[in-house]
């Protein structure tokens, strides 16, 4: 087997940029579900209204949704070509 044809063999399918563009998409979505935590009460009892927070309503899902939009655009960017 030539050289080329065991570089072809070992190729990953992304760039190494893509990965690391992933990995920071999946720490964003990580944070997102960070935001979402919370909220409960201590005696079953009684309602706490804190599980309406702007916090876990609004902001958490705005946040994982930009996480998984990020992680798309993470896998389709083109790599610089190196010459």
């Amino acid at each position: 087997m030539s050289q080329k044809d065991q570089d072809k063999k070992f190729q990953f399918a992304l760039a190494k940029e893509n990965y690391i563009l992933l990995a920071i998409g999946f720490g964003i979505i990580i944070l997102g579900f960070i935001l979402m935590i919370g909220g409960r009460s201590n005696d079953p009892a009684v309602f706490n209204e804190d599980i309406f927070s702007f916090r876990r309503i609004t902001l958490a899902p705005i946040v994982v949704l930009f996480g998984f939009m990020f992680e798309i655009y993470a896998i389709m960017k083109k790599p610089k070509s190196e010459k």
